[in-house]
C-alpha cells in the first residue's frame, strides 16, 4: 500500500477585505499518496493556486494542518520549511521561469546546487533526467534556443531532479499546443511511474485531467470528486 506523502486536514483560508473576510478554502481535506496523480479543476478565482501554495508551504492556512511526509509544516521555522520544500516538493508553473543565461542542463541542476551538492553530482543527475524526458541532446542549449514545449519539459525536469515526494503543477500545459502538451504530459507520466513521485496538477483542460488518476473539483472552498 502506497504511503501518504502530502496531506491537509481541515484546511481553511480566508483573506481580509476591509471589514469582511473572503473565504477561499473551507474545511478542506486531501490525502496524496506516493506515485498517484491528481487533477484539480475549478472556475477562475476558486482558490486552485491558493491550494497549491498551501500544499507547498508557500502560504499558511488560516486554520487546519498541512503535513509533508508526516511532518507538520506549522512546526517548522522558515529555513527548515525551505529545506523541506527543496527536498520534498517540486513546482511547475504555466510559464517555465528558466534562467535565460544558463543552459538547460544548468537550469535543471540548479536545485541540487542550491542544496549544496557538488557540481559534478548535480550535472550527472540533471543529465539523467533530461535523458528520461527525451531531451538528452538539448542540455547545452539555452532557453532561447529551445521550443516552448522543450522549455516546459526542462522546467519539469528541474522540478523533478531532486526526486521530490510530490510535484505541484499550475496549468503546466496552458501555453502549449496540443502536440507539445501531449509530450509534456508523457514526460510527467513517465517520471510519475518511474520515481513514484506524486503529481497534483491544476488544469482547465479536460483532456489533461483525464490523464490523471484522480480528478477533483474545487468549488465553494471544498474539494469534491468529479464524476
Amino acid at each position: 500500500m502506497n504511503s501518504t506523502v502530502l496531506q491537509c486536514k481541515d484546511v481553511s483560508r480566508f483573506y481580509a477585505s476591509g471589514p469582511e473576510h473572503v473565504q477561499v478554502l473551507e474545511g478542506l481535506n486531501l490525502e496524496i499518496t506516493a506515485g498517484e496523480s491528481i487533477a484539480v479543476r475549478g472556475v477562475s478565482g476558486s482558490g486552485k493556486s491558493t491550494l497549491l501554495n498551501i500544499l507547498g508551504g508557500l502560504d499558511d492556512p488560516s486554520s487546519g494542518q498541512v503535513l509533508v511526509n508526516g511532518q507538520l509544516m506549522a512546526e517548522l521555522n522558515e529555513s527548515a520549511r525551505a529545506r523541506l520544500r527543496n527536498r520534498s516538493i517540486g513546482y511547475v508553473y504555466q510559464f517555465h521561469h528558466l534562467l535565460p543565461e544558463f543552459s538547460a542542463l544548468e537550469n535543471v541542476a540548479m536545485p541540487l546546487l542550491l542544496r549544496g551538492e557538488k557540481r559534478s553530482v548535480a550535472a550527472a543527475a540533471a543529465s539523467e533526467i533530461l535523458s528520461l524526458i527525451g531531451l538528452e541532446n538539448r542540455g547545452s542549449h539555452r532557453p532561447s534556443e529551445l521550443s516552448g514545449g522543450e522549455r516546459q519539459r526542462v522546467a519539469i525536469a528541474r522540478a523533478l531532479v531532486t526526486k521530490p515526494l510530490c510535484v505541484l503543477m499550475d496549468e503546466p500545459t496552458g501555453n502549449l499546443d496540443p502536440d507539445n502538451a501531449s509530450r509534456t504530459l508523457d514526460s510527467v507520466a513517465g517520471i510519475n511511474r518511474l520515481a513514484e513521485t506524486a503529481v497534483v496538477l491544476v488544469t482547465h483542460d479536460d483532456q489533461v485531467a483525464q490523464r490523471m488518476d484522480r480528478r477533483l473539483r474545487l468549488q465553494d472552498g471544498r474539494l469534491e470528486p468529479e464524476e
